[in-house]
């Protein structure tokens, strides 16, 4: 497996282990997932910073209880310790497409999410 292919599928699976209901439940599991300088646009507009994101999580999580159904990942090493990952979700009826950069640094050198944008898909689009 190459170093990208690699970078790539740890990336991905942090991402699926933020959508795990028990990780969101959790701020010390979400704070390992999590860079100190995150930064997400949530589908609705709303900007979200790293300690509001780790404050709201566990709330958010105990409000919605569809969850999210992800597919049609794909993601590239921008650089060594830099990936960009896009892939598309479904919750409750609803669709996103979503963009996350992941990077890993610092002596603990785990992947950890640094951006995440998600953009509403409307509901005739394909």
């Amino acid at each position: 497996m190459s170093r990208e292919t690699e970078d790539v599928r740890e990336a991905i699976a942090g991402e699926l282990r933020l959508m795990d209901p028990s990780v969101r439940m959790s701020r010390s599991l979400a704070r390992q997932l999590m860079d100190p300088d995150f930064v997400e646009v949530g589908a609705s507009g709303r900007r979200w910073t790293y300690d509001e994101m780790l404050a709201a999580l566990p709330e958010l999580e105990a409000e919605s209880s569809p969850r999210y159904e992800p597919s049609n990942f794909t993601g590239v090493l921008l650089a060594p310790g830099l990936v960009h990952l896009t892939y598309e979700t479904t919750s409750g009826g609803k669709r996103a497409r979503r963009s996350s950069l992941w990077r890993k640094q610092g002596a603990a050198a785990t992947w950890q999410m640094y951006y995440h944008q998600a953009t509403p898909i409307p509901p005739d689009s394909v």
